[in-house]
């Protein structure tokens, strides 16, 4: 789900539902507001259908100063909610400056040194009133369409931030998306993966979209993100590269499809969970 609430996504009791008939037991909630904000009440909810909530999600700008009030404001809402249910980590998707629907630009491409700064200065302190506040791990994400997408954004990312307050979320399909490859970023940085998007695009597709410049929702509706063992990266050897990082990672499985036929999801979800379990990602 892309957004709290958008006529064209599946009602949340209904994915809850479908989640579970899938044979998905652990939770990240995604767009905050969603699932109900009450943590009582999302507790409730997610036990009835026998989930474990381990993370909540957020977009944020960070490299605005006149921005940061706001986005405080919705991680600790974000933060106290997850907290009381048991989470441990929260998830920060960098904002994109193209919307999300409309494929228009909406700010710079890229930041100055001013602008990075300051995203850099915010995600650390961000990171630590998330720790220090609620015992939550914050993660930053790659995405399409932002200032942390390519291979060099991301190293850029890993040599300023606070280790202590900044993990990373290896979303492995955003990062075939800007180019790079989930494995070498395994390989490389070991000790900042914290969390794991699993996920696979299409190469020819996510080429197309950079050659024509194509906003991520064109891309998206043109079919980029896609089920594997289709498109990349290789699961088989993704799933050996997170085993040899050695260490406990929640790897929550997820597909862009915003904009998709209402029907496609359950089916999609069940053929995807069995072909990862078949390789040795969760259970048969």
């Amino acid at each position: 789900m892309w957004f709290p609430e958008d006529e064209t996504q599946i009602d949340w009791r209904t994915a809850l539902r479908q989640m579970q008939s899938a044979g998905f037991s652990v939770m990240e909630t995604g767009p905050f507001g969603y699932f109900p904000k009450d943590p009582v009440r999302l507790k409730d909810v997610m036990d009835e259908h026998g989930f474990t909530v381990v993370a909540g999600t957020g977009w944020g700008i960070l490299h605005k100063a006149e921005a940061w009030a706001d986005t405080e404001a919705l991680f600790r809402a974000i933060g106290q909610t997850h907290a009381a249910v048991g989470a441990k980590f929260v998830v920060h998707l960098p904002p994109m400056f193209r919307d999300e629907k409309t494929g228009e630009y909406t700010g710079e491409r890229t930041l100055n040194t001013e602008a990075w700064n300051l995203y850099i200065h915010n995600a650390d302190r961000l990171g630590r009133i998330m720790k220090q506040d609620y015992g939550l791990t914050m993660v930053l994400h790659p995405h399409g369409d932002s200032h942390i997408e390519t291979p060099e954004d991301i190293d850029r990312i890993f040599q300023a931030t606070d280790p202590e307050y900044v993990g990373f979320c290896l979303d492995t399909g955003h990062i075939v998306y800007g180019n790079g490859d989930p494995m070498e970023l395994c390989r490389t940085y070991p000790e900042r993966i914290s969390y794991v998007h699993i996920k696979a695009m299409d190469p020819p597709l996510v080429k197309q979209a950079h050659e024509r410049d194509w906003p991520f929702v064109k891309a998206v509706h043109a079919g980029c993100s896609v089920a594997p063992p289709a498109g990349e990266p290789d699961m088989r050897l993704l799933i050996e590269a997170l085993a040899d990082l050695d260490k406990e990672l929640y790897v929550i499985c997820e597909q862009d499809m915003y904009g998709c036929d209402k029907a496609h999801p359950l089916p999609n979800a069940i053929q995807t969970r069995e072909y990862l379990a078949s390789i040795g990602l969760g259970c048969p």
